[in-house]
């Protein structure tokens, strides 16, 4: 779990994803305990301050929760709760922009469906894809 700073977005937010990675990827188990802030503060070469920051984003939305004295630990059904987050959002900035593009372009949700199992490799290239290909 390394995090890369990201000029664009505040270390605390990326410390809370970097941490709902971990969860939604599996690497962080629902009720297992997560690095402390100080631990996070050292691996990163951040202020303590910073990772509680991020850390208490998580412990507000009910994705963490504290133990008096032992640490923070992952919440059960906290994966779900990112998982589903998560779909709302990628729904918002990526599906929804797509399928407009896609209409004013005159492609049916059929062509586009194709397209995107395409581009997954859950269908094959036809001769005129691989042509494309070729000339590129």
């Amino acid at each position: 779990m390394v995090l890369v700073i990201d000029d664009t977005k505040p270390i605390f937010m990326q410390i809370a994803e970097l941490i709902e990675n971990g969860i939604v990827d599996g690497t962080m188990a629902e009720e297992s305990q997560v690095p402390s802030t100080n631990e996070f503060a050292a691996f990163h070469r951040i202020n303590p301050a910073t990772a509680a920051k991020g850390v208490n984003l998580l412990v507000d939305s009910g994705i963490l929760y504290k133990r008096r004295g032992i640490g923070m630990f992952v919440a059960t059904g906290a994966r779900a709760q990112l998982v589903a987050r998560r779909t709302d959002e990628f729904f918002e900035q990526y599906v929804k922009p797509l399928a407009m593009e896609a209409r004013k372009l005159g492609i049916s949700p059929e062509q586009l469906n194709t397209m995107i199992e395409r581009s997954s490799g859950l269908a094959p290239e036809t001769g005129t894809d691989k042509e494309r290909s070729a000339a590129l």
